[in-house]
């Protein structure tokens, strides 16, 4: 398998101080480093510093785009151990600033009450075309530059109901559902299920916001970035097994756009939610001028 695929290698950390983690991105990183891959990473160093828990919470900011050149120092601070709760504050450093930073806690695993909305009936992901079949779709009618992009190695298997995003012309509803897994064995550590799971939480959810207007990450003038990221855990799960990622934006307001997320397991367990904001400013001359 080619070693690009396995996300357990790349997240992999170096530790260099009792606190101190050293990461590093893979080769097709392109121009900055994927939200997801640091939110993977920072999962990690603070899971470094937990004995015995399970992260049930994580909160999180994008400060500066990241450099895939160098690599990522990540900064533990041990806020605190109770009886239950544990927590870790963590912050990701390159050339000397912070980059990003994550709050998480974690708790004794324990029995309670249980509800949950049910997983909407959607077409199983076998019926579905692959990433790859999709890819082909489109490709004739997507710039050159754009090609590189949408054949670099894909960690993640992801296939979309209803058709990929590309394909879908003008406005939109802002909801989608995209069945995911990792590509590479993840193993039975639940820490490093959950840190891929952290690492697909941001694929596709930004995009949600975009699509009653008519945008998509390539619209000419229109700046997009994600500005915080939150997820909670409520069940383990197996991450080599599909999982059918639900998608919904229900606001959009001041140059920023809402994102929330459902992930459940094949079997239809609710075993992880999130939520995002995201910068969708479209710069005047080029909303006058498409």
């Amino acid at each position: 398998m080619d070693p690009s695929l396995d996300l357990p290698e790349t997240l992999s950390l170096e530790r260099i101080e009792v606190n101190l983690f050293r990461g590093t991105s893979p080769d097709y990183s392109g121009e900055r480093i994927f939200g997801g891959q640091v939110i993977a990473q920072s999962l990690l160093a603070a899971y470094e510093t937990v004995e015995s828990r399970v992260c049930h919470s994580l909160h999180c900011y994008f400060i500066r785009p990241g450099d895939p050149k160098v690599p990522i120092l990540f900064d533990v601070d041990r806020s605190r151990d109770g009886g239950s709760f544990t927590t870790r504050r963590v912050t990701a450093i390159q050339h000397g600033k912070q980059i990003f930073n994550l709050a998480a806690s974690f708790k004794v695993p324990e029995k309670g009450a249980e509800h949950q909305t049910p997983m909407p009936d959607v077409p199983r992901p076998e019926s579905l075309p692959t990433e790859a079949e999709q890819r082909d779709l489109i490709m004739e009618s997507l710039p050159a530059e754009m090609h590189d992009l949408l054949l670099r190695p894909r960690p993640v298997e992801m296939r979309t109901v209803g058709g990929h995003v590309f394909l879908i012309k003008g406005s939109s509803e802002p909801n989608s559902n995209i069945w995911m897994r990792a590509v590479a064995p993840i193993g039975d550590d639940f820490r490093m299920q959950q840190v891929v799971m952290a690492y697909a939480s941001d694929l596709s959810l930004a995009g949600n916001a975009l699509r009653p207007h008519g945008y998509i990450w390539r619209t000419p003038g229109l700046q997009s970035a994600s500005l915080d990221h939150a997820m909670w855990f409520h069940h383990p799960s197996d991450f080599n097994r599909w999982h059918l990622y639900v998608m919904d934006s229900p606001v959009a307001a001041g140059a920023c756009g809402f994102n929330r997320g459902s992930i459940y397991n094949e079997d239809g367990l609710l075993v992880a939610s999130t939520a995002q904001e995201g910068l969708m400013r479209l710069h005047a001359d080029a909303a006058a001028h498409p």
